[in-house]
């Protein structure tokens, strides 16, 4: 969703009790918070993976500074949702996926912005509804492994496991981020590569920088 879509949906009834800021870099909303008390961060992402990993480690650092902001991020597609929630080494309010219909982004929206107080117990609950498998400690391991560019039979010896049991992690992991090749399974592993190993405390918060 582009700004100009979500300040047509901040001029609605709905939405009269928000004030929406507008915020194209990190440097602009970090100044702002200085002055501004908001209570949710909305962040919209494009599909690109720099992006995601820039958005997932800002997250994790308004977890720690800000920790009674709300946040929610509004991922492309479904496919970016399931990834964002599956990378992200901080909790989240709620994932959003851009690809729903208007109604059904504008109500999940209202849903999530009334729920200042709480973070959802998992962040795909106002995305598809359903609880989530998440990726184990192992599974994570073996991503990390291969986005150094480690082969599975490299990491079945670095974790001293057989290459059977290495090939059903990466298949594991595969259906749980919702990809189909190694091409998408490397694009997530460089992203965790990037992130932080140990998620914060619990912390409330919120995410592009609609807020």
């Amino acid at each position: 969703m582009s700004a100009i879509g979500l300040e047509h949906f901040f001029t609605t009834v709905s939405f009269r009790p928000y004030q929406l800021h507008l915020f194209k870099n990190f440097d602009s909303f970090n100044t702002a918070l200085t002055y501004i008390p908001f209570f949710s961060v909305i962040y919209s992402l494009s599909d690109a993976r720099e992006e995601r990993r820039n958005c997932l480690a800002y997250m994790r650092e308004l977890a720690f500074k800000h920790g009674a902001i709300q946040r929610i991020i509004l991922a492309s597609d479904e496919v970016e949702a399931r990834l964002i929630g599956q990378l992200s080494p901080s909790r989240l309010h709620g994932i959003i996926s851009k690809s729903s219909s208007l109604v059904d982004l504008r109500r999940q929206l209202i849903t999530l912005l009334s729920e200042t107080g709480q973070v959802n117990s998992n962040a795909f609950t106002h995305w598809h509804g359903c609880h989530t498998r998440m990726l184990s400690p192992t599974e994570r391991t073996v991503l990390r492994y291969m986005s150094s560019g480690l082969s599975i039979p490299e990491i079945a010896e670095q974790l001293e496991r057989n290459i059977k049991t290495i090939r059903a992690h990466k298949y594991n992991a595969m259906l749980k981020l919702g990809v189909n090749s190694d091409v998408g399974l490397l694009d997530a592993a460089d992203i965790l590569r990037n992130l932080p190993m140990v998620k914060p405390r619990f912390a409330l918060w919120v995410a592009p920088f609609y807020s």
